[in-house]
């Protein structure tokens, strides 16, 4: 078993782990025991209730967190003519076809953080599944990221856009902001974020949805939420 340092033990000393703590305790409390010497990420994780293993019961989607999370990403678009020129124009890093597929095929270039592709691009595309399927990169019409609005698509993502997936384990993993932020914009990023969750419900999910919520840091230790909680969170913090 990994030993923790100091740090992290007295991080974890002002956490009660039988304690499930409503948003607000709980991101303050993460707030107040985050000690690197980075501005690190806080992160939520979500225990669904749902069989990742049936195709029905699989949940994903995406949503522009108000505040974003802190880091902006690198777009590379895949598309051509008039399509790779608003790709550009809307702040797309690297804009390309078949000369980036070459690229990433040849020298196993990824430096970039998310792919998005026009459909007409998406047969040459595929041919990068092996290399940009394992590392979440793939572009998908289900998260927005396979369509002719290149544009839209390019301006969401920088403007905080997050995708999300639900792993074998039923659980999903999100970035919510940075320490940096203060409590009142990582809420409102959470509220955002739980209110796709919601939306993103199967149909086929029975029972009870959302089991269990822990928030943390990059080095932190996670802290309990209750999830009966999310509906207060979302009428306090949503935007909308």
């Amino acid at each position: 078993m990994a030993k923790h340092g100091k740090k992290y033990r007295e991080a974890l000393a002002k956490v009660d782990r039988t304690k499930k703590y409503t948003f607000e305790e709980a991101v303050k409390l993460a707030l107040d025991t985050a000690y690197a010497n980075f501005d690190e990420t806080v992160e939520v994780a979500v225990k669904l209730g749902v069989d990742p293993r049936h195709a029905d019961q699989m949940v994903r989607g995406s949503v522009v967190l108000p505040h974003g999370t802190g880091k902006t990403p690198r777009v590379l678009v895949f598309a051509k003519g008039d399509k790779a020129k608003e790709a550009l124009e809307a702040g797309a890093d690297y804009v390309g076809d078949e000369d980036l597929i070459e690229k990433i095929q040849k020298e196993n270039w990824l430096e970039f953080d998310k792919v998005i592709a026009t459909p007409d691009m998406m047969p040459a595309v595929s041919k990068l599944g092996k290399i940009l399927g394992p590392r979440g990169l793939m572009p998908s019409s289900k998260t927005g990221t396979v369509t002719f609005d290149v544009a839209k698509a390019v301006k969401d993502i920088k403007a905080g856009k997050v995708d999300f997936k639900v792993d074998r384990g039923a659980v999903v993993h999100v970035p919510v902001g940075k320490v940096s932020f203060g409590e009142k914009k990582i809420l409102e990023n959470m509220a955002a974020f739980f209110e796709a969750l919601l939306k993103a419900k199967p149909p086929a999910a029975k029972g009870q949805y959302i089991k269990s919520i822990a928030i943390s840091t990059t080095m932190g230790p996670g802290i309990k939420v209750d999830p009966n909680e999310v509906k207060n969170l979302i009428q306090r913090y949503s935007g909308d």
